[in-house]
């Protein structure tokens, strides 16, 4: 077992996750996934746009018209399989990004806010509150209906609307790591605050973080497919999973798999980075690490030598 109580390092983590079958089957899905989506497109991008109307609304599983059609045409007679390559990419970089963005400055807000304390923090609570009461669905949807739909505006509007999440982990972590002794210590040897911030709470805030990104990621890639479904989100020629669910909406009666295998990818992600990063707040929580580390000494023990 682990005397120290810690999480355990990169090597013993991915030890443990080949051990877990549910989590290393997620780490696989969602491998193959992101690996399809980055790379797919950089050898496919004009032909998933070309456009056959004798292909349009063409069955899924046959291969007479080749294997880019294996999951059948579009209303405009795309290949469904190359511009699901296309829009799980575009989806995947807006939900990292958000995310990215979302998590940097919140953690940096909040570890500024629970450092400092006094005015700054009272102030930084109520914007979170605000920003926190009002449902992030509906903020985006005004935002967006003001500006122009866009990739970026996207990212800016989801980044915005998951701050306070990133704003409360951090400032949380921040007040009870100010009183530790090592904090104490920096500031007797005269260590700004600045540098305390950045050298001695920063790198024991950043693993709750990044664990909580990490269940972010799948929420905000639904949140950016629900804004593109409701026509608010992005627009034709730019494409994700929200777009292609919402292409298929007048054809379900006749053409069920123009919708379908979206949907499906778009849970298949979801479900995917959920089980993942469930996994990883576990391993990160020290009672419930002691839990893997225990469960892995007892197969070593049964395990014949």
């Amino acid at each position: 077992m682990n005397p120290t109580g810690l999480a355990p390092g990169r090597g013993r983590r991915a030890r443990v996750l080949l051990r877990s079958p549910m989590p290393f089957t997620a780490a696989i899905v969602l491998a193959l996934i992101v690996l399809a989506s980055f790379l797919g497109p950089l050898f496919f991008s004009e032909t998933a746009q070309r456009q056959d109307l004798g292909m349009r609304l063409a069955p899924p599983f046959e291969t007479a018209s080749g294997f880019s059609f294996l999951l059948g045409g579009d209303p405009l007679g795309r290949s469904i399989l190359l511009q699901l390559l296309i829009a799980a990419r575009t989806s995947l970089l807006i939900a990292l990004l958000a995310v990215g963005m979302s998590a940097l400055v919140g953690s940096a807000i909040g570890v500024i806010s629970g450092y400092v304390g006094g005015w700054l923090d009272a102030l930084v609570m109520r914007v979170s509150d605000v920003i926190h009461t009002l449902p992030s669905l509906l903020l985006a949807l005004v935002i967006l209906y003001v500006l122009s739909p866009s990739i970026t505006n996207l990212v800016v509007v989801l980044a915005l609307t998951r701050l306070p999440i990133y704003m409360r982990v951090a400032r949380a972590q921040t007040l009870e790591l100010r009183e530790r002794v090592f904090v104490e210590a920096s500031k007797a040897l005269g260590a700004r605050p600045g540098r305390i911030m950045l050298s001695d709470i920063r790198p024991m805030v950043a693993p709750t973080v990044l664990t909580v990104a990490m269940l972010e990621v799948a929420h905000v890639m639904l949140q950016a497919a629900g804004l593109s479904f409701l026509g608010v989100g992005l627009q034709r020629p730019d494409v994700d999973l929200g777009v292609m669910v919402a292409a298929g909406r007048e054809f379900l009666s006749q053409a069920w798999w123009v919708t379908l295998f979206p949907g499906l990818l778009v849970v298949a992600i979801a479900l995917a980075a959920n089980i993942l990063s469930n996994w990883l707040r576990a391993v990160d929580d020290p009672a419930q690490n002691a839990v893997f580390l225990s469960r892995k000494a007892l197969r070593e023990e049964e395990t014949p030598k």
